[in-house]
C-alpha cells in the first residue's frame, strides 16, 4: 500500500459540506492515498458557520487568523502560501475550487506545468447570469490548466463543456453532503413520519440577499394565506442586508405574525428545522445548485424551487417530489404551497419520493467522481 501520494482538496474556507466530502473520501480511498483538506482562510466571508476541525482527514489552514481583526490576505500572499504548501508534498493530485481567482489560476498553471494532475470543482451554469463573449473567453483561459472537473449533472456539466473541458473528464456529483449526518443531527424521523402533517411549517434557508428572491416568496406566502385551508407558518433561516426590508414587507403584506425570522443558524439547527418542515422554498433568481435541497430531501421534505436552481436538474422532479416555478411567478408558487398544505395524501407521496431521491445527493457520489478522476483515468 503506497500512501505517499496525496489527494488535496482546496476551498477558500471549510463548511460542513466540505468536511463531509473530505471525510467520505478518506473513509473510502484513504488506503490508497493520504487525504488533505486545504482551506485558504480560517473564516468565511460569506457564511458565519462554525470552523470545521477536519475529523477523519488532515485539514490545513493557510491563513487561520483571518477574521480576528486581520484583513483578507492579498492574492500574492495566498499564492506564496500555496506554493510553500506544495513544496512539502509534490506527489499530489489536486481538486481545486475558485478557478477564476488570479492566484488560483497562477498556482494551477504552475502545477500543470510541473506535471501535477489537477481538476476543478465547479457548479456554475451558463444561465446563472448574463454572459459576455470576452468574459467567457477569459474563463476558457483560466480553465486551461485543468485536466477535467467535478461538476453537477445537466446545465453545469454542459457549461464546462462549453468552456473547453473534455466531456469524458467531466464527472457529476460535486454538490453533495452526508445525508446520514443531516438525519442524525435532526434527531427525528424523516417525513412523512415524525412531526404530524398539520404541525409542519414552510421553510426558507438562504442568505437574505437580492438573488435569493425572498421578497417574491413573501408575496406568494401572503397569497397562500388567503387561499389555504390550513394556515401555516413560514420559517426563514438566514441573515443578510435585506433582513429589515423583508421584515417590513411581511408587515405590509399582513403576514408578519405568520413569518418567523430566525437569523443565521448552524447546520445542526438547520437539520432540526427541516425535521418539522412541510416543504422547502428556494425561489432564487440565481442559484448555481442549492445544497439545502439535498438537506431537505434527506429529511423527506419536498422542495419547491425556481427553474434557476441547479439542483432541479438531478434532484427535483416537478409533480413527484417537489415543484419547479419561475422566479417571477408568485401566483404559481402560492398555488404549489396550497396543494402541499391542503392535501395530505399528495404531500405523503411527495415526501416518500423526496426521501428516495436524497440518495442522489449523498456524498458517496462525490467519492465515486474522485475515484474516477484520480485512479481510473490516465
Amino acid at each position: 500500500m503506497d500512501r505517499s501520494r496525496n489527494l488535496v482538496f482546496l476551498w477558500d474556507n471549510f463548511g460542513p459540506t466540505h468536511a463531509d466530502r473530505c471525510q467520505a473520501v478518506t473513509e473510502s480511498l484513504g488506503d490508497r492515498a493520504k487525504i488533505v483538506g486545504l482551506e485558504l482562510l480560517g473564516r468565511s466571508s460569506t457564511y458565519d458557520w462554525d470552523p470545521e476541525k477536519g475529523a477523519g482527514f488532515q485539514k490545513v489552514t493557510l491563513f487561520p487568523s483571518v477574521g480576528d481583526d486581520k484583513p483578507r490576505p492579498s492574492a500574492p500572499a495566498r499564492l506564496g502560501r500555496m506554493l510553500k504548501f506544495w513544496l512539502k508534498q509534490p506527489r499530489s493530485t489536486w481538486f481545486v475550487c475558485h478557478y477564476d481567482w488570479i492566484d488560483i489560476f497562477l498556482f494551477s498553471l504552475f502545477l500543470r506545468m510541473t506535471g501535477v494532475k489537477i481538476y476543478t470543482l465547479i457548479d456554475s451554469k451558463f444561465d446563472d447570469k448574463k454572459r459576455f463573449f470576452w468574459n467567457e473567453f477569459i474563463k476558457r483561459i483560466f480553465l486551461a490548466p485543468y485536466r477535467g472537473g467535478i461538476s453537477c449533472e445537466g446545465r453545469a456539466a454542459d457549461y464546462l463543456r462549453f468552456l473547453g473541458l473534455k466531456e469524458e473528464r467531466i464527472v457529476p456529483a460535486y454538490d453533495t453532503l452526508s445525508t446520514e449526518r443531516i438525519r442524525t443531527l435532526s434527531g427525528a424521523e424523516p417525513a412523512p413520519g415524525g412531526v404530524p402533517f398539520d404541525a409542519r411549517h414552510f421553510t426558507i434557508i438562504a442568505r437574505l440577499v437580492p438573488k435569493k428572491n425572498i421578497s417574491m416568496a413573501l408575496k406568494a406566502f401572503a397569497a397562500y394565506c388567503e387561499k389555504a385551508r390550513i394556515r401555516r407558518k413560514l420559517v426563514i433561516c438566514g441573515s443578510g442586508p435585506l433582513e429589515d426590508d423583508l421584515r417590513r414587507e411581511a408587515l405590509e403584506l399582513g403576514i408578519s405574525e405568520d413569518v418567523e425570522f430566525r437569523g443565521f443558524v448552524q447546520t445542526e439547527a438547520i437539520a432540526r428545522v427541516l425535521s418539522s418542515s412541510l416543504a422547502l422554498i428556494l425561489p432564487s433568481t440565481e442559484e448555481q445548485f442549492g445544497l439545502v435541497v439535498v438537506e431537505a430531501l434527506a429529511m423527506g421534505v419536498p422542495a419547491v424551487v425556481s427553474d434557476r436552481c441547479g439542483a432541479r436538474d438531478s434532484l427535483v422532479r416537478s409533480g413527484v417530489n417537489g415543484f419547479v416555478v419561475e422566479p417571477d411567478n408568485p401566483a404559481g408558487l402560492a398555488w404549489f404551497l396550497v396543494q402541499l398544505s391542503d392535501h395530505q395524501e399528495l404531500w405523503n407521496d411527495f415526501a416518500i419520493a423526496a426521501f428516495s431521491a436524497s440518495d442522489r445527493g449523498d456524498v458517496k457520489n462525490f467519492v465515486e467522481s474522485v475515484r474516477t478522476l484520480a485512479f481510473e483515468q490516465q
